[in-house]
């Protein structure tokens, strides 16, 4: 328990009968006790949890056909190469493959250390002085053919942008074939959908109405800008969706036109290190 006071002051910056406090309230969970005081309105702690952890590495973990993506976030790009920092991204990689990607399984996960992969994260935290996170995972099962791509990577599948995706019908060596290059496109142009009715009704109401807004403050005329304004909401979705954006590797053609008949999209992940982080 002394241990634990120990690392959840150096962390927060709070006294020592506040985190003893919040222990023994959280049952000797670190990050609930953090919760716990930042609820309470102990300003101070704040202090290393509350910073912007926008760095970091990706990483890809396979086998036999599966894949797990999985981003994990430090506050500099000098920690992101630490050496110990590495260390820990990896061997998380392959536990959270293990548990297919869950990540709440993933922290109880104990460590080759015989700690929980939780625990060597505060102790990672304690020692670098940097908020790190466990931020998101994908996981890829066998029903259908994976291929994956690391984009300024470091080393074999870590980096800081992977995309992984998932693909069916056809026969094997067009799969492979086409497979790593569609990974390293949606690594490239970031699609959000593979086609419009994968894409959330909430991105597409936000989208036309900036449209709309830009458009009467352009001095548009008000009968002009509904039709000027879903031209470039169809602008947006083509851009935006997997199989309409045009083809990286030859931009007379867009994804679509480069499928075989026989072959499908069935699903996609890329995550770039810190994106969306607030």
């Amino acid at each position: 328990m002394l241990e634990n006071v120990k690392k959840l002051r150096e962390i927060t910056g709070v006294g020592f009968k506040d985190c003893k406090l919040a222990l023994d309230e959280n049952n000797g969970d670190i990050e609930k006790s953090i919760d716990y005081l930042r609820k309470k309105g102990i300003a101070k702690a704040s202090k290393k949890m509350s910073r912007t952890a926008a760095d970091g590495l990706v990483l890809v973990c396979e086998k036999d056909n599966e894949m797990s993506a999985l981003e994990i976030n430090s506050e500099t790009d000098f920690v992101a190469k630490n050496k110990d920092f590495i260390n820990f991204c990896k061997e998380v990689s392959e536990i959270n493959f293990k548990n297919k990607g869950s990540l709440e399984k993933t922290k109880s996960y104990l460590m080759k250390n015989n700690k929980s992969v939780d625990e060597n994260l505060i102790n990672l935290i304690t020692k670098i002085g940097e908020k790190i996170t466990i931020r998101r995972s994908k996981f890829f099962d066998k029903s259908g053919s994976n291929f994956s791509y690391v984009h300024n990577s470091l080393e074999k599948n870590v980096g800081k942008v992977v995309s992984i995706i998932k693909i069916n019908g056809g026969k094997q060596q067009d799969l492979k074939d086409i497979g790593s290059k569609l990974a390293m496109h949606v690594a490239a142009s970031a699609p959000i959908a593979i086609e419009k009715n994968g894409i959330e009704k909430s991105i597409l109401d936000k989208e036309i109405e900036i449209i709309k807004e830009e458009l009467k403050n352009s001095g548009k005329k008000e009968e002009m800008i509904d039709k000027i304004s879903q031209g470039k909401l169809n602008k947006f979705i083509s851009d935006n969706t997997l199989l309409n954006q045009i083809w990286i590797m030859d931009p007379k053609k867009k994804v679509k036109d480069i499928l075989k008949t026989d072959i499908t999209v069935i699903d996609f992940v890329r995550f770039k290190v810190g994106e969306g982080v607030d």
